[in-house]
Protein backbone atom coordinates (compact mmCIF):
# COMPACT_ATOMS: atom_id res chain seq x y z
CA UNK A 1 0.00 0.00 0.00
CA UNK A 2 1.39 3.38 -0.90
CA UNK A 3 1.03 4.82 2.60
CA UNK A 4 1.62 2.79 5.74
CA UNK A 5 -0.32 5.26 7.97
CA UNK A 6 -3.42 4.69 5.81
CA UNK A 7 -2.93 0.93 6.02
CA UNK A 8 -2.57 1.19 9.79
CA UNK A 9 -5.79 3.22 9.93
CA UNK A 10 -7.61 0.61 7.83
CA UNK A 11 -6.37 -2.23 10.03
CA UNK A 12 -7.48 -0.26 13.13
CA UNK A 13 -10.99 0.09 11.66
CA UNK A 14 -10.98 -3.64 10.90
CA UNK A 15 -10.00 -4.34 14.53
CA UNK A 16 -12.88 -2.13 15.71
CA UNK A 17 -15.47 -3.94 13.61
CA UNK A 18 -14.07 -7.33 14.64
CA UNK A 19 -14.33 -6.35 18.32
CA UNK A 20 -17.83 -4.92 17.81
CA UNK A 21 -19.01 -8.16 16.24
CA UNK A 22 -17.12 -10.54 18.53
CA UNK A 23 -20.33 -11.61 20.34
CA UNK A 24 -21.67 -12.94 17.01
CA UNK A 25 -20.77 -16.25 15.41
CA UNK A 26 -21.54 -18.31 12.36
CA UNK A 27 -21.10 -22.03 11.84
CA UNK A 28 -18.25 -21.35 9.37
CA UNK A 29 -19.78 -23.07 6.38
CA UNK A 30 -18.45 -20.36 4.04
CA UNK A 31 -21.92 -20.21 2.53
CA UNK A 32 -21.57 -16.41 2.59
CA UNK A 33 -18.55 -16.81 0.27
CA UNK A 34 -20.75 -18.42 -2.38
CA UNK A 35 -21.92 -15.24 -4.07
CA UNK A 36 -24.19 -17.13 -6.47
CA UNK A 37 -26.02 -18.72 -3.55
CA UNK A 38 -26.40 -15.61 -1.40
CA UNK A 39 -26.82 -13.14 -4.25
CA UNK A 40 -24.45 -10.85 -2.33
CA UNK A 41 -20.82 -9.97 -2.79
CA UNK A 42 -18.48 -7.62 -0.94
CA UNK A 43 -17.73 -4.31 -2.66
CA UNK A 44 -14.28 -3.35 -1.37
CA UNK A 45 -12.99 0.21 -1.66
CA UNK A 46 -9.66 1.18 -3.24
CA UNK A 47 -7.84 1.19 0.09
CA UNK A 48 -9.25 -2.27 0.87
CA UNK A 49 -8.25 -3.58 -2.55
CA UNK A 50 -4.70 -2.42 -1.90
CA UNK A 51 -4.72 -4.41 1.36
CA UNK A 52 -6.19 -7.44 -0.43
CA UNK A 53 -3.51 -7.23 -3.13
CA UNK A 54 -0.79 -6.93 -0.47
CA UNK A 55 -2.13 -10.04 1.29
CA UNK A 56 -2.45 -11.93 -1.99
CA UNK A 57 1.15 -11.09 -2.93
CA UNK A 58 2.37 -12.19 0.51
CA UNK A 59 0.53 -15.52 0.10
CA UNK A 60 1.47 -15.92 -3.59
CA UNK A 61 -2.19 -15.99 -4.62
CA UNK A 62 -3.09 -15.54 -8.27
CA UNK A 63 -6.81 -15.32 -8.99
CA UNK A 64 -6.54 -14.92 -12.75
CA UNK A 65 -8.56 -17.56 -14.62
CA UNK A 66 -6.57 -20.64 -15.59
CA UNK A 67 -6.65 -21.78 -19.24
CA UNK A 68 -9.44 -24.30 -19.76
CA UNK A 69 -8.85 -27.76 -21.17
CA UNK A 70 -12.52 -28.59 -21.36
CA UNK A 71 -15.77 -26.88 -22.16
CA UNK A 72 -16.94 -24.46 -19.46
CA UNK A 73 -19.81 -25.41 -17.19
CA UNK A 74 -23.04 -23.73 -18.27
CA UNK A 75 -23.35 -21.72 -15.08
CA UNK A 76 -20.11 -21.62 -13.08
CA UNK A 77 -20.39 -21.14 -9.34
CA UNK A 78 -19.77 -17.60 -8.13
CA UNK A 79 -17.61 -18.62 -5.22
CA UNK A 80 -15.12 -16.14 -3.75
CA UNK A 81 -11.82 -16.50 -5.62
CA UNK A 82 -9.94 -16.06 -2.35
CA UNK A 83 -11.19 -19.34 -0.89
CA UNK A 84 -8.78 -22.25 -0.80
CA UNK A 85 -9.76 -25.63 -2.22
CA UNK A 86 -10.55 -26.57 1.39
CA UNK A 87 -13.01 -23.67 1.63
CA UNK A 88 -10.94 -21.40 3.90
CA UNK A 89 -10.22 -17.71 3.22
CA UNK A 90 -6.59 -17.41 2.13
CA UNK A 91 -6.37 -13.74 3.23
CA UNK A 92 -8.58 -13.93 6.32
CA UNK A 93 -6.66 -11.30 8.34
CA UNK A 94 -6.94 -8.87 5.39
CA UNK A 95 -10.49 -9.69 4.31
CA UNK A 96 -12.54 -6.61 3.40
CA UNK A 97 -15.11 -4.87 5.59
CA UNK A 98 -18.00 -6.55 3.78
CA UNK A 99 -16.63 -9.97 4.71
CA UNK A 100 -16.27 -8.95 8.35
CA UNK A 101 -19.88 -7.82 8.77
CA UNK A 102 -22.37 -10.66 8.88
CA UNK A 103 -25.02 -10.74 6.21
CA UNK A 104 -25.74 -14.44 6.50
CA UNK A 105 -29.07 -15.53 7.95
CA UNK A 106 -27.36 -18.07 10.24
CA UNK A 107 -25.48 -15.55 12.37
CA UNK A 108 -25.96 -16.19 16.09
CA UNK A 109 -25.55 -13.75 18.95
CA UNK A 110 -27.39 -10.85 20.56
CA UNK A 111 -30.80 -10.17 19.05
CA UNK A 112 -29.78 -7.35 16.73
CA UNK A 113 -26.60 -6.52 14.91
CA UNK A 114 -25.28 -3.05 15.82
CA UNK A 115 -26.14 -1.63 12.39
CA UNK A 116 -25.62 2.03 13.30
CA UNK A 117 -22.07 1.29 14.47
CA UNK A 118 -21.41 -0.88 11.40
CA UNK A 119 -22.56 2.01 9.17
CA UNK A 120 -20.33 4.45 11.06
CA UNK A 121 -17.29 2.20 10.59
CA UNK A 122 -18.21 1.63 6.94
CA UNK A 123 -18.26 5.41 6.44
CA UNK A 124 -14.79 5.63 7.98
CA UNK A 125 -13.52 3.04 5.49
CA UNK A 126 -15.09 5.03 2.63
CA UNK A 127 -13.56 8.28 3.89
CA UNK A 128 -10.16 6.62 4.27
CA UNK A 129 -10.41 5.24 0.76
CA UNK A 130 -11.26 8.71 -0.61
CA UNK A 131 -8.02 9.99 0.94
CA UNK A 132 -6.10 6.98 -0.39
CA UNK A 133 -7.41 7.23 -3.98
CA UNK A 134 -9.29 10.54 -4.49
CA UNK A 135 -10.01 9.80 -8.16
CA UNK A 136 -11.23 6.24 -7.61
CA UNK A 137 -14.72 5.54 -8.93
CA UNK A 138 -15.79 3.79 -5.72
CA UNK A 139 -16.34 0.27 -4.43
CA UNK A 140 -16.70 -2.51 -6.97
CA UNK A 141 -17.65 -6.21 -6.75
CA UNK A 142 -14.76 -8.22 -5.38
CA UNK A 143 -14.78 -10.72 -8.25
CA UNK A 144 -14.60 -7.95 -10.84
CA UNK A 145 -11.89 -6.09 -8.92
CA UNK A 146 -9.63 -9.16 -8.82
CA UNK A 147 -9.65 -9.79 -12.58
Amino acid sequence: MKSDPLRAELLAIYAEVDALLSPYTCDSTTECCDFGLTGREPYPTAVELAEIERAMAAASIDTRPKPRRSLPVASPPRRCPLLSDEGRCRIYASRPFGCRTFFCSRVEGPRRLPTAEIRRLSRRVADLSARYAPRDSGPRPLTRALK
